[in-house]
């Protein structure tokens, strides 16, 4: 790998952490990092994270089978802390030796965290604000990510900027933080590790690698998009836990809307509990998403994107595509270093 001096010193913790070349983590895109484009990313020198999403254990058991089969490098799983079955899919990362489990979607439920440690695995978690990452890290989580609102699939309120601006200062120089949501270039990746980031992740840049299998009408979409196309979906019921999600807007979008209002009428109804309600948002996302990712369906399928998409304006392999993104970095660094001099 060619030398990025400045770069790798400032990724230096986020590499030995991760095990990796590079401190960039690919975000976990359900149906999309799956085992080509995360076997892909690890063999490129970055940390693949497979998107377990609503995955049985079994399908799980079987995903991470074959990315081991496509790479020797470390690797991560996404899992979501509402999951029903969480405590069975963490035993399935152990038996295979997963070493960094991502816990996202909300809190980790009692005992999750030390579960995934008790196996010798570290655990990373979002944190959306700086007392929660705190709380997180006293809970045991080796490392957070930090996720701005431009980022897509599910997101926080603030934008990754002020986060960093709010966390990064309290928390960098004694823990590992990744930051994410936006981040389509080199030039940001400097800005941020010079603030004390341990490294980032990107998932919208890698969703239109040559080793992702996105439908050719998916990545079509992308090409198409500016950042202004990816908005974030409305909350119909303050009621309903709906996370925001950013996705490019399209007739999907309206359909959510109107899932929304047909799953607030059963929790008026008393058919379903809160919990319920939450898991029926849930799977709409995991259909709506499959129909866009793998059917190619870009008129009522979810197109989740973050901002950056506009940066996104080919296909690309993957190992150009990091890169591209350290190249940037570097030059960044570089110049940055010129000028104070």
């Amino acid at each position: 790998m060619t030398a990025y001096t400045k770069t790798s010193a400032l990724m230096a913790r986020g590499c030995e952490f991760l095990g990796t070349e590079t401190a960039i983590l690919c975000g976990a895109m359900s149906w999309v990092s799956e085992r080509n484009l995360v076997s892909a990313i690890s063999n490129a020198g970055g940390f693949g994270v497979i998107a377990c999403g609503a995955m049985t254990p079994e399908l799980l058991d079987t995903e991470i089978a074959a990315t081991k089969a496509l790479t020797s490098k470390p690797f991560g799983v996404n899992l979501i802390t509402m999951h029903p079955m969480l405590f069975d899919l963490i035993d399935v990362c152990a038996k295979h030796g997963v070493t960094h489990v991502v816990l996202a979607g909300g809190i980790p439920p009692k005992g999750s965290v030390e579960a995934i440690k008790a196996n010798g695995a570290k655990v990373i978690c979002f944190a959306p604000t700086l007392a929660l990452g705190k709380k997180l890290l006293r809970s045991g989580a080796d490392a957070l990510v930090i996720e701005g609102s431009e980022a897509g699939g599910h997101i926080g309120p603030v934008s990754t900027s002020v986060l960093a601006q709010e966390i990064l200062p309290s928390l960098a120089a004694d823990n590992l933080v990744f930051v994410a949501g936006g981040i389509g270039r080199g030039e940001a990746i400097a800005g941020y590790l010079e603030m004390g980031a341990a490294g980032v992740q990107l998932g919208t840049r890698f969703a239109c690698a040559s080793e992702s299998i996105a439908h050719e009408a998916f990545k079509k979409a992308f090409f198409r998009a500016s950042a202004r196309d990816a908005v974030a979906s409305v909350q119909v019921d303050p009621r309903l836990p709906v996370i925001p999600v950013r996705a490019l807007k399209n007739k999907g979008t309206e359909e959510f809307t109107a899932k929304q209002i047909e799953v607030a009428r059963l929790l008026d109804a008393g058919e379903v509990d809160m919990g319920e309600a939450q898991l029926k948002i849930e799977h709409f996302w995991a259909g709506a998403l499959r129909r866009a990712v793998i059917d190619g369906d870009v008129e009522s399928g979810s197109i989740m994107a973050g901002q950056s998409v506009g940066m996104v304006g080919k296909e690309e392999p993957v190992a150009e595509i990091i890169a591209a993104l350290m190249a940037e970095s570097e030059a960044a660094l570089t110049n940055r270093g010129a000028v104070a001099a």
